[in-house]
C-alpha cells in the first residue's frame, strides 16, 4: 500500500472514530469538505501544513496517519 493509500485510509478512519463528519472535520480544521473528501479518496495530498491541522483537530499525533495495518 502507498503512503497515499495509507493516509487516505486513517484519515477516514481516525475521523469516523473521532465522530465527525468530513463537513465538520473541514470546518474546525479550516478546510472545503471537498478538499476533505478529496484527501480520503487519495485525490489529493496533503501539504506537512495540511497534516498539522487535521492531527490537531482530530487530537493525534501526524505520524498516526501513516500507521500501516492489514
Amino acid at each position: 500500500m502507498v503512503l497515499r493509500e495509507t493516509f487516505a485510509k486513517n484519515l477516514r478512519l481516525m475521523r469516523l472514530a473521532a465522530g465527525l463528519t468530513q463537513e465538520e472535520l473541514a470546518h474546525r480544521a479550516g478546510f472545503d469538505r471537498n478538499y476533505v473528501g478529496n484527501l480520503e479518496r487519495g485525490k489529493n495530498s496533503p501539504t506537512v501544513d495540511t497534516l498539522e491541522r487535521l492531527a490537531r483537530e482530530l487530537d493525534i499525533q501526524p505520524g498516526a496517519f501513516f500507521a500501516y495495518s492489514r
